[in-house]
């Protein structure tokens, strides 16, 4: 698997951003593929996810802010990112694990802090939201 992301730029609080991840994926069976974030400071943690069956979930702290989809036609993961503030600021990563059962997805989204799973990582894209 192989994981691409863009879109990382500086922007204003209140503002918003669109992430790309471009995203091949080799897999047989069920699949989790989301997004991550490390703040400066901070644990990884999960943002969003997507499951084989477009089922999505996400961190609290962005739930009716942030909105995952993906296009497939063109293996594109996406993130957009709505009503940012500082806290919003970090590294993002696209992140796949594709070994993931169906329904264990949303783990990843709220409670994954850095270890545990099986995850293929992107190289990161900076998001920086000033204030």
């Amino acid at each position: 698997v192989q994981l691409e992301e863009s879109g990382g730029v500086s922007v204003e609080s209140g503002g918003s951003l669109r992430l790309s991840c471009v995203a091949s994926l080799t897999t047989r069976g069920g699949y989790c593929i989301g997004w991550f974030r490390q703040a400066p400071g901070k644990v990884l943690e999960g943002v969003a996810v997507i499951d084989i069956d477009g089922t999505s979930s996400y961190a609290d702290s962005v739930k009716g802010r942030f909105t995952i989809s993906r296009d497939n036609a063109k293996n594109t993961l996406y993130l957009q990112m709505n009503t940012l503030s500082p806290e919003d600021t970090a590294m993002y990563y696209c992140a796949a694990d594709l070994s993931a059962p169906p329904g264990t997805c949303a783990w990843y989204s709220r409670e994954y802090r850095g270890t545990g799973g099986a995850l293929t990582w992107g190289q990161g894209t900076l998001v920086t939201v000033s204030s």
